[in-house]
């Protein structure tokens, strides 16, 4: 047992989603969303290198050491993978991990819409999960994946950096495959898998243009693609996909995209009153008239539409949100400061409390 287990599982036993070991300071950890001092001594330079390589292969060292940077898992057998990186900073060599449940999230666990669980049953497409770091895109995404393996007979593949949930084989066959240990990148990965016979592929992270393209055309070659962005809305994944490519290619991907692309899930993770975390989703599924907007060059038209076809699955980070605050999860203050249209937050709730009171009063 390596020594730094102790902390991983102090973390786990008070639902701590992230450790970070820095340099010149005491371990904190993010609990709830908050960062929090733990009981231990400051960390020197020494004994943090001394913690740290103590779980490291010997080729992890040399990355470490000739980049000054290393992504990693880690693996605390009985409690918990981890996701590690390490880091250079000022004060000298520093690591966050966060942690990874040994057991994948279920839809239902995690209380999935039905729009997000529908996306499972597609067999051909591209679904993108999007959201800032540590807004929970892979834990939504095992869980979708999930839904595949326990539904049909299908080969899953997966590209990740670093594998993060382990899958075991239920209806389907899953291949997980890891950036720098089994594959050199995504790309390289994405060129391949089209010789691997799968039905569904898993892009970590869409972070390239090499790797969008590929995923596009994997999609539009009558694969279930699955991908990352760190985009925040739906529109915003739209234009950011475009905007990657050169001017003269931006046409052919915008008929290609509006073609291929299914559906996108934008999500935050929030406080929740009384303790814990809730996400706010966005949802957009591709409608015919969806997918004409994106054709034709009219994201900004996304939102409108997407409000007002609710009944199809579809709506907008500020209807989630106004909705966590309704079910009394979040509080308004925390959904204002996440919106970027607040008055269509505040004037929703306030119309549905009105409403309540009015249906209350009879």
């Amino acid at each position: 047992m390596a020594k730094i287990d102790n902390f991983f599982k102090f973390m786990v036993d008070n639902e701590c989603s992230d450790l970070h070991m820095n340099s010149g300071c005491i371990p904190m950890l993010r609990r709830h969303g908050d960062i929090v001092p733990m009981k231990f001594q400051t960390l020197t330079p020494d004994l943090n290198k001394s913690l740290l390589y103590e779980i490291l292969k010997p080729e992890q060292v040399n990355q470490y050491e000739s980049t000054g940077d290393l992504d990693f898992a880690y693996e605390v057998l009985g409690l918990a993978r981890f996701r590690g990186n390490i880091f250079n900073q000022r004060l000298g060599i520093s690591a966050v991990f966060r942690s990874i449940p040994s057991t994948v999230l279920t839809a239902d666990q995690l209380n999935l819409p039905t729009g997000v669980r529908n996306f499972a049953n597609l067999h051909k497409g591209l679904v993108l999960v999007t959201g800032p770091t540590g807004s929970g895109k892979s834990t939504t995404l095992a869980a979708i994946i999930d839904l595949v393996n326990d539904s049909r007979q299908a080969h899953i593949l997966t590209v990740e950096d670093p594998i993060e949930f382990v899958h075991a084989n239920k209806k389907s066959l899953i291949s997980q495959r890891e950036v720098h240990n089994h594959t050199q990148s995504f790309a390289t990965a994405l060129k391949a898998s089209l010789r691997e016979d799968p039905d569904v592929i898993l892009v970590g992270e869409m972070r390239d243009l090499e790797t969008i393209e590929l995923a596009i055309t994997a999609a539009e070659t009558g694969h279930l693609v699955f991908g990352t962005l760190h985009t925040n809305s739906a529109p915003k994944t739209i234009d950011r996909i475009i905007n990657v490519f050169p001017v003269n290619q931006q046409a052919q991907i915008r008929i290609m995209l509006s073609e291929s692309l299914q559906g996108v899930v934008s999500q935050l993770l929030l406080k929740k009153i009384g303790g814990g975390r809730c996400a706010a989703q966005e949802i957009m599924i591709c409608t015919t008239a969806l997918s004409n907007m994106i054709r034709e060059s009219k994201t900004y038209q996304l939102k409108s539409a997407m409000q007002t076809t609710k009944s199809l699955g579809n709506q907008t980070m500020e209807q989630a949100l106004a909705d966590l605050v309704l079910q009394k999860k979040i509080t308004l203050e925390d959904a204002l400061a996440h919106a970027e249209d607040t008055k269509f937050v505040q004037s929703y709730v306030q119309n549905k409390q009105g409403m309540g009171a009015m249906g209350g009063s009879h």
